[in-house]
C-alpha cells in the first residue's frame, strides 16, 4: 500500500521544505494550505512549495469544524489511507497595532491561525483513533520575526500575529504531547528550526517519522544548527 502524507499549514519556507522531503518518498501528497490573507511585509516573497506538482490540493477553511472534517475524508479519498500527518505552524507577520485591526481581520487571525488547528487536530485524533495507527506531527519554527525599524516614532508596529499564533499552537501540543502515551499512534512535536536551514530540519523530521518509533511519541524534538536534541 501506498503510503499517504498529509501536509497542512501556513506557506512558509518550512512548509516547501517539508513537501520537498515528502516528494523523495511518495509519488504525491495531500497539501492543505492557510493562505495568507494579509500583505507581506516589504522584500518578502511568497513561498512556493518544490514539488507543488504532485501535491494533491485540497480547499480547507480552518475557521470551520465542517471543513477539517472534510478535509481528512477528502486526504482519505484520495490516498486510501493517511499513514502521516505533518502540520506546520508558521504564520506570516502581520505588524500592526491593535487598534489599527478591522473586526474582519481580527477574524482572520483568530480563525485562519489558531482555532483552525484545535478543530484539525481533534479530525486527525479521531481518525488515527479509528484505524489503530499513523504519526501526526506538529512542527513549530523556533523563532522571532524581526520588529520594523520606526526611526523617530513612538508608535513602532510589531508583529501581532506570529507570537500570538505558535504560543496557541504549542500550549495546545503540549497538551496533546501529555496524552499521547494513552493512544496507539505516534504523536511528536518539532521545533528549532532556523531561517535558512528549513530544508536540514524537514530532512531531520522525516528521519525521526520515518523510525517510527513509539519512544520518540510525546516529546518534543528540538533541531538546532550545532545538532539536534530529542
Amino acid at each position: 500500500m501506498t503510503r499517504g502524507i498529509l501536509i497542512a499549514g501556513n506557506e512558509s519556507t518550512l512548509l516547501s521544505a517539508v513537501a520537498a522531503e515528502a516528494v523523495k518518498r511518495v509519488e504525491s501528497y495531500v497539501s492543505a494550505v492557510i493562505p495568507n490573507r494579509f500583505p507581506l511585509p516589504d522584500g518578502v516573497q511568497p513561498a512556493k512549495a518544490p514539488g507543488a506538482a504532485r501535491a494533491i490540493p485540497i480547499s480547507w477553511n480552518p475557521g470551520s469544524p465542517i471543513s477539517s472534517r472534510s478535509l481528512i475524508l477528502a486526504a482519505e479519498n484520495r490516498l486510501g489511507r493517511i499513514n502521516d500527518a505533518l502540520l506546520i505552524c508558521a504564520p506570516p507577520a502581520v505588524f500592526k497595532t491593535a487598534g489599527s485591526l478591522a473586526p474582519e481581520e481580527i477574524e482572520i487571525l483568530v480563525n485562519d491561525h489558531m482555532k483552525g488547528w484545535f478543530y484539525l487536530i481533534r479530525e486527525l485524533i479521531l481518525y488515527f483513533r479509528r484505524i489503530g495507527s499513523g504519526s501526526l506531527s506538529l512542527a513549530v519554527p523556533e523563532q522571532n520575526a524581526v520588529e520594523p525599524k520606526a526611526a523617530g516614532s513612538k508608535n513602532i508596529q510589531t508583529d501581532i500575529l506570529g507570537p500570538s499564533a505558535t504560543a496557541s499552537f504549542r500550549c495546545f501540543a503540549n497538551g496533546i504531547l501529555a496524552s499521547a502515551v494513552n493512544e496507539q499512534f505516534l504523536t511528536m512535536g518539532f521545533t528549532g528550526s532556523e531561517a535558512g536551514a528549513e530544508g536540514e530540519f524537514a530532512s531531520w523530521l522525516f528521519k525521526i517519522v520515518d523510525e517510527g518509533e513509539k519512544k520518540n511519541s510525546g516529546r518534543w524534538h528540538k533541531h538546532s544548527k550545532y545538532g539536534f536534541f530529542k
